[in-house]
């Protein structure tokens, strides 16, 4: 759900933020247990810019997610849904039987009170972590392992969910939100549900500021330079755009069509490549 704003300033006449279905109560107190300090200057190392276009931004810990949900066949209790600064998605809070507490990504209809459970056995129900060999086919499911034990690692975004289309053997094939069908080990895990605040693409921050609270530094344009020492692209943009073939990035090399995957292998698990229609 998205909240627009009474045009009082020109910022907020395009202004719109995410309405979060949160339940603490009090977005300052998270459990202080799986709390850590983000330490560093994002984008540095010994002061060298080694990833553009990124700082600091307002101050704040990072909170430690389950991701593995390895507390297998102990039923634990949702105690809070709360916001995460550093991911889409809200996150849960649940705490264990045994007393132990630990936070998971929330999905959609996951809500204070519910019980949620990792293992086996697991009722396929949003909130609860199963084998793939154990998820009817046609469910929506988040939070992937690549492989078993490891982890979830794929389809961790606010309001993102993959289809469970096929079962072939020991592999299940699963269609990603980008369109891709790819294979998995029956033995993975992952969690039943479509993660929460799907909206959160459409919001507008208004003004440059907000962006600069979250870390983002300006990005300026290739061929909005002068110079072409500055970037490839610089110089005449009216007369001839960026005055070569083909894009480049600011180091000089082509990067239209260039391939991103390092791992060849990958394209072993592939059934239907995302770019075919």
């Amino acid at each position: 759900m998205l909240k627009t704003y009474k045009p009082v300033t020109p910022a907020l006449r395009s202004k719109k933020t995410l309405v979060r279905n949160t339940t603490t109560g009090n977005a300052s107190a998270p459990e202080k247990s799986l709390l850590r300090r983000m330490k560093g200057a994002p984008g540095r190392s010994n002061g060298r810019i080694t990833s553009r276009h990124k700082e600091m931004g307002h101050k704040k810990f990072y909170r430690i997610i389950d991701f593995a949900r390895s507390k297998k066949d102990i039923p634990a209790k949702v105690m809070s849904i709360e916001y995460d600064p550093n991911r889409g998605p809200n996150i849960a809070l649940l705490s264990y039987v045994d007393g132990q507490k630990s936070y998971i990504l929330a999905p959609e209809g996951l809500e204070v009170g519910m019980s949620v459970v990792s293992g086996d056995a697991a009722e396929v129900k949003p909130g609860n972590a199963l084998p793939l060999s154990q998820i009817h086919l046609g469910t929506v499911i988040h939070n992937i392992e690549i492989n078993p034990g490891q982890g979830g690692t794929m389809v961790r975004g606010a309001g993102n969910g993959a289809m469970i289309m096929a079962k072939d053997g020991s592999y299940v094939n699963i269609k990603l939100p980008s369109g891709e069908v790819k294979k998995f080990l029956d033995k993975c895990y992952a969690t039943v549900g479509v993660l929460s605040n799907m909206d959160l693409r459409n919001i507008r921050l208004g003004k440059a500021g907000a962006q600069r609270h979250r870390g983002n530094r300006p990005r300026v344009r290739g061929v909005a330079m002068a110079n072409p020492s500055d970037h490839p692209h610089a110089g005449s943009y009216s007369d001839n755009g960026i005055g070569m073939p083909g894009p480049k990035s600011p180091w000089g090399w082509n990067t239209r069509g260039k391939k991103t995957r390092r791992r060849k292998n990958t394209n072993l698990y592939l059934v239907k490549d995302r770019r075919v229609k």
